[in-house]
């Protein structure tokens, strides 16, 4: 090169550098002296495969876990951590979440197979909300994606951090096939920054599709999921088929949604079924070995109840925490809370120990908490009520790990795993513990927010509901009592009607909700939805009842209850 050809490259670089000081400045950024290395000294740490560590170091590079043990020689480029009074975890998994994925959107009707509905047009998330080339109604679509719903508010997960929570399942939010979940760790500012695995599972629930078409009810819904597993067996025979020997046989129509449904066919890729009561946990194990899936129980409230065909199935199960609790002081003129309620109250803790007790496998979900606050008062109570300080934390950390497949990668204190870090000060064991700080992906994340007090939040539609249903066969009371975990509804009835348990509650955010309960007319009982809008401490709506005409009903709860305080009922 010429020597003024080289001048002139000289003045052009020195030109562009000039010019562009903010991309200067951003390629200097990582060779700031700012080394990503942690020394935990002095702590109580629980590498939960292995013994406790009374007294030892934990040191952290470049988000990998390289040293643990008694004796670690403190490297001179780390940040030291005095440990000393705080007990060093495997990162707490969330094995059941939305976190991070924004509200329910509105569904209106689609014009897909089986007349079901489609995200909202115009919605923010319409985009998100169903898979754009399928054949099927939303909600109906095996393919969609968490990982493509995920948005990384800059708050988003400051309550988890606070509850010592550094990874979760994250699921979409509606659907009977809700869709394929993503592991992601909680830190960062986009999904991909974030994720550790997608997919991880399918997610199906039980619940009716809210867009008011086919299906409406829960036969419907078995009818529909049954149908798309036939349909996705000989979707595959033909494929095979087609693929072997294409020449002279037409080429099979493509069809994304039971292309989705392969893996989990294969076993290949888990079915997470959300069921709770014992009814619906039974109808998932019977739809899994119909058709030979690798089941998953997430929510599992009364899992116990089905303890030895849940062995017998080596089927694990995502436990809730979201232990029910009383909504409020009742009014003293308040009828007395049915007594399947109270029962379940006092039997939601038993459940991990119990399943414990039966050798089932099982890891732990918030549940939708409404105060995160709960997590670790939850897994005290569980404690307490037969479930050993170890079984919880494994339930926390390495159990989800292996139920959710990253075991190779989380839920122990192991050299070369991810560090992820639940830093506590006290025991989880013991009432009272606080979670000091938490590390996701070796990052000390500082936790901004204090959880709030256990029992703070609310769930709009919880509580006791005094109910006037108005037929065919006259005005009838009944007592509604109702449990709220996110958008579904658990509860029962009593009164004149009879005494039932509702099931495939669910509630929207802007309070309209459903759900349905065998009811008993002059003797005859058949199965009654109710569909209806919940306003402070009073509800409205209809009821339709298979073999009498629709009817209406209203309801009220005392004031102070949760959710809606002091508001009025709407007129009648």
């Amino acid at each position: 090169m010429s020597l003024p050809r080289v001048h002139r490259t000289l003045a052009t670089a020195a030109i562009m550098m000039a010019a562009t000081p903010a991309l200067r400045s951003e390629a200097q950024r990582p060779t700031l002296n700012v080394p990503n290395v942690y020394a935990i000294t002095n702590a109580r740490l629980v590498p939960v495969s292995g013994p406790v560590i009374d007294r030892g170091t934990l040191v952290v590079r470049n988000g990998l876990i390289a040293a643990v043990g008694a004796g670690i020689a403190v490297p001179a480029d780390a940040r030291v951590i005095d440990g000393t009074g705080l007990s060093v975890y495997p990162g707490f998994i969330d094995a059941y979440s939305n976190v991070g994925i924004p509200g329910q959107r509105t569904q209106s009707q689609g014009t897909g197979r089986g007349g079901g509905g489609a995200a909202q047009a115009g919605s923010p998330d319409a985009a998100s909300a169903s898979a754009p080339n399928s054949l099927y109604p939303a909600g109906l679509q095996p393919e969609v994606l968490a990982l493509e719903q995920i948005r990384a508010d800059a708050d988003a997960f400051d309550a988890a951090h606070a509850a010592g929570l550094t990874a979760a399942l994250v699921v979409p939010r509606e659907g009977i096939f809700f869709g394929q979940s993503a592991l992601i760790g909680l830190r960062g500012d986009n999904a991909q920054e974030m994720l550790v695995r997608s997919p991880v599972a399918l997610h199906v629930g039980f619940t009716p599709l809210r867009s008011g078409g086919y299906p409406n009810s829960l036969m419907g819904v078995f009818s529909s999921l049954r149908q798309m597993l036939y349909d996705a067996q000989r979707y595959r025979d033909l494929q095979t088929a087609y693929t072997r020997s294409p020449r002279g046989m037409k080429r099979p129509d493509n069809d994304p949604s039971l292309a989705a449904l392969q893996p989990a066919l294969a076993r290949e890729m888990p079915v997470v079924f959300l069921a709770s009561s014992q009814r619906e946990i039974e109808r998932a194990l019977d739809l899994a070995q119909e058709f030979n899936l690798r089941a998953v129980i997430a929510g599992g409230t009364e899992a116990s109840a089905v303890a030895s065909r849940l062995k017998t199935q080596n089927v694990p199960v995502i436990v809730s925490l979201n232990f029910p609790r009383r909504a409020g002081a009742p009014a003293a003129d308040a009828d007395p809370e049915p007594l399947r309620v109270l029962r379940e109250r006092a039997e939601a803790p038993k459940n991990p120990g119990a399943l414990a007790a039966a050798g089932v496998r099982f890891a732990f979900t918030s549940g939708g908490m409404t105060s995160l606050a709960e997590l670790l008062p939850n897994v005290n109570r569980a404690i307490e009520n037969g479930l050993s300080a170890d079984q919880a934390v494994r339930a926390l950390t390495i159990n989800a790990a292996e139920i959710l497949g990253v075991a190779d990668r989380l839920g122990t204190l192991e050299t070369g795993k991810i560090a992820n870090l639940t830093i506590v000060r006290g025991d989880i064991a013991t009432r009272g513990a606080r979670v000091a700080r938490v590390f996701v992906d070796g990052n000390d994340v500082a936790i901004r927010a204090a959880p709030a007090n256990a029992g703070g939040g609310s769930a709009p539609a919880a509580g006791t509901w005094t109910l006037t249903v108005t037929t065919d066969e006259g005005e009838k009371a009944i007592t509604l009592s109702l449990q709220q975990e996110s958008d579904r509804l658990r509860g029962s009835v009593q009164g004149s009607l009879g005494t039932r348990d509702i099931a495939d509650g669910s509630i929207g955010e802007n309070g309209e909700f459903r759900f349905t309960v065998p009811l008993t007319f002059a003797s005859e009982t058949n199965e009654a939805t109710f569909t209806g809008t919940l306003t402070g401490n009073a509800m409205r709506g209809t009821v339709a009842i298979i073999g009498h005409a629709a009817g209406t009903f209203i309801g009220t709860r005392p004031e102070g209850s949760e959710g809606g305080r002091g508001r009025r009922p709407p007129p009648r």
